[in-house]
């Protein structure tokens, strides 16, 4: 199956309490941080969740 690398690029600070959560059950704690995903759509759905972050 295909895998997703996702970057934390901004910092979770002042957004909303799920997108922080969603950001910690992603693995992805400061700016920069890189995690490598399984392609699915609940790790698509949390990804779409902070795209912006």
């Amino acid at each position: 199956m295909a895998r997703l690398k996702v970057t934390q690029v901004r910092s979770g600070i002042g957004s909303k309490r799920n997108q922080r959560e969603t950001l910690r059950t992603l693995g992805l704690k400061r700016i920069n941080d890189v995690v490598v995903k399984e392609d699915r759509p609940e790790i698509r759905g949390m990804i779409f969740t902070v795209n912006h972050l």
